[in-house]
């Protein structure tokens, strides 16, 4: 089976050096030095002001919700993961759907506007398969009507924007390290800030709202990230940059071998320094998109529909939060994602090409 992904495992006995690290200080959880010196790294690499390791990507985006302080209504995307609007009904507000951009299929800001009321209290966009949103629209009107902003940068480790980290905007960015994605910890995630009191509001409210044995400050919950999952991430960091190397390569691959066919994808910004996390192909119709799909997958070929359903549609959907969104239906209905990772060969690379290309003759 060719999947849509796969997960990079480091070097073995790298992993294991860092083991005999945690064996020896016999501290598996609560800020150990393998959780302290990933944090570090991380900052480094990723060029941000502050960063909060966490134990997935979904209560990071919790915890950036909550940590604002925000209620009634958050204005976002319909073409993302279903962590993003989970989140939000998760912490007891009401996603307001906003269509999207029909070249890059990040939100569109001029679809936010039109739904701003008094019940808004924020923007939670994101960076859709690690392509940048239009940055300086969205936090111009976040300023105009005084709205808090956060990126779901789930897809976006690594990228820049005019050598900027796209994790510096907004309010929060929050990030995944599922083993799915580019760089992981094999569950985890963070959310980065680049105000400190807000970056120790999550870090209170990770780890129970309480400091020591005493010190009870505040409602909190466990979404702390522990020293077996650091170590992966120690692991995994050393390669990441030959791992978006080698996605590059593959991606450059497809192009060559799909440039004549009937598909399109997203368009990514000038100035944008993008991680090929994903290989998104937009078909002419849906039955194009399900007959590949079936095509694929009779020869063990595992594409996925990323993103499938668009979120506005979800069934358990208040009938406040189900706006037509035209363009994002259409681009769900159409969508498939091509298998991706390090180590794919061209053999497959050109096998999938021509399978998809006999589908759409």
């Amino acid at each position: 089976m060719i999947n849509v992904t796969k997960t990079f495992l480091p070097d073995i006995d790298l992993y294991i050096e860092y083991l005999k690290k945690i064996w020896i200080s016999e501290q598996i959880t609560n800020n150990g030095q393998l959780y302290i010196e990933l944090t570090e790294k991380l900052r480094a690499y990723l060029g941000c002001n502050d960063i909060q390791l966490l134990a997935n990507g979904t209560l990071s985006l919790q915890l950036a919700i909550k940590s604002l302080g925000l209620k009634n209504e958050i204005i976002t995307t319909p073409y993302s993961y279903v962590a993003t609007v989970n989140s939000i009904l998760w912490e007891g507000c009401t996603p307001i759907f906003a269509d999207i951009d029909s070249e890059t299929f990040c939100i569109d800001p001029l679809k936010i506007e039109l739904l701003i009321t008094d019940k808004t209290t924020a923007i939670l966009a994101t960076h859709v398969y690690g392509n940048p949103c239009n940055i300086s629209a969205i936090e111009n009107i976040a300023k105009i009507h005084n709205l808090k902003v956060i990126y779901d940068a789930s897809h976006a480790f690594g990228v820049t924007l005019n050598g900027e980290s796209i994790l510096n905007y907004g309010d929060c960015s929050t990030l995944s390290f599922h083993a799915t994605k580019l760089f992981h910890t094999g569950e985890g995630g963070a959310v980065v800030t680049k105000s400190k009191e807000l970056s120790d509001t999550i870090y209170l409210m990770s780890k129970f709202g309480h400091i020591g044995e005493d010190e009870y400050i505040d409602i909190g919950i466990n979404a702390k990230m522990t020293e077996l999952h650091a170590a992966i991430g120690l692991a995994v960091l050393p390669s990441i940059d030959s791992i978006i190397a080698r996605r590059r390569d593959v991606s450059i691959q497809y192009d060559q071998a799909l440039r004549s066919l009937p598909i399109e994808k997203p368009k990514i910004a000038n100035g944008v320094k993008y991680n090929y996390s994903y290989y998104p192909v937009v078909f002419n119709s849906p039955e194009d998109m399900r007959r590949v799909r079936g095509a694929l997958l009779r020869h063990d070929i595992n594409p996925r529909r990323y993103f499938y359903p668009s979120l506005n549609l979800l069934p358990f959907l208040s009938e406040e939060s189900r706006q037509k969104c035209p363009i994002s239906e259409s681009i769900a209905n159409r969508v498939l994602c091509l298998p991706l990772y390090y180590d794919l060969e061209k053999l497959e690379i050109n096998l999938i090409a021509t399978i998809i290309a006999n589908e759409l003759k």
